[in-house]
């Protein structure tokens, strides 16, 4: 519970940060799978916090925990996703997968290799130009 509540209030005190750093996300999906059977959720960092996420978002429960990364980032992936990569259920999937990937960021995320997409990283040059 400690580790929810840290969560809910880091995520309100991040709205009084004066300014933001967006990487835009530019390109198009190659429909290659990947992003169903490796990917992030932001903010949920133990198996704890994964079920109280699953409780609250019935949706949620088509992922499951694959593993963790390097630095010890949880990885999900997607029950239903078939071995070509493709949603059985694409016109029923949840929002989550609708939305994805958002055209703005607020973290410096990457995309997989091989991927569509690009996040765009500002450099402080570019932040200069402005």
């Amino acid at each position: 519970m400690k580790d929810f509540l840290s969560v809910l209030i880091n995520e309100f005190l991040s709205y009084f940060v004066p300014e933001r750093l967006k990487y835009k996300i530019t390109g198009r999906c190659l429909k290659c799978g990947k992003c169903c059977n490796y990917m992030y959720s932001y903010d949920t960092y133990t198996e704890k916090e994964f079920k109280i996420m699953q409780f609250l978002f019935p949706a949620y429960r088509r992922f499951y925990i694959k593993g963790a990364d390097a630095e010890g980032n949880m990885i999900f992936a997607c029950k239903l996703i078939t071995p070509e990569g493709l949603c059985p259920v694409y016109k029923k999937r949840p929002r989550v997968c609708r939305k994805y990937p958002a055209k703005w960021l607020s973290y410096p995320g990457k995309m997989h290799e091989g991927c569509g997409y690009t996040v765009n990283v500002k450099t402080f040059d570019d932040y200069l130009a402005h």
